[in-house]
């Protein structure tokens, strides 16, 4: 018998995507711990609204900034958690995929993946680690950082960089990237039938 999921897309914070807040102050207010805040509070609700899911599992997912959201929002259920003594969201775990979690770190480690994918030199990965500084406190770079650098991204211009094996999209046309793609598909599955 197969396992069934349910699944809650929430945009956030408050102005993200289709999302928006009948209050136009908090449109401008913002921040990871009022972003967490609010998810919390915006899951009580949901929770309350529709109370048939409260006491199952609860993953907390999320891609690219949600490296500081996912773990904010677990944060904040946890902690919540433990102050009334009992479970108010059954959080089980969370997952976030290409995470954006440290600006610097996660782009010297985008060069060291490029690299470990023969895409990047060992000359420039190699130039790369003697002359940048990824810190954060760090503002500007050596002139040879910066040759290495813009020798990396014209070595990865025509790469997509979330699936280096699949073909790059960048066209001239801005809307529907590999539209062209999609009309060839179609008329070879149509031509064949």
């Amino acid at each position: 018998m197969g396992a069934v999921a349910n699944l809650l897309f929430l945009e956030s914070p408050a102005g993200t995507g289709f999302s928006y807040s009948n209050t136009t102050s908090e449109n401008s207010e913002s921040g990871d711990e009022k972003t967490a805040f609010d998810a919390y509070t915006f899951m009580l609700n949901w929770f309350e609204r529709f109370s048939e899911y409260k006491n199952r599992d609860f993953y907390i997912s999320g891609e690219s900034y949600a490296g500081h959201y996912v773990p904010q929002l677990a944060y904040q259920v946890v902690k919540h958690n433990q102050m009334a003594a009992k479970t108010i969201i059954n959080l089980k775990g969370i997952t976030i995929g290409n995470p954006w979690i440290d600006a610097p770190i996660d782009r010297l480690e985008l060069y060291e993946y490029l690299w470990s994918h023969a895409i990047l030199s060992d000359e420039t990965i190699n130039a790369i680690h003697k002359y940048c500084n990824f810190s954060v406190n760090t503002t500007s770079q050596p002139k040879p950082c910066d040759d290495a650098l813009d020798h990396a991204e014209s070595d990865i211009f025509d790469i997509n960089i979330y699936n280096i094996y699949a073909p790059n999209c960048n066209t001239t046309i801005k809307h529907k990237p590999c539209a062209s793609d999609l009309v060839l598909i179609l008329s070879t599955s149509l031509s064949s039938q």
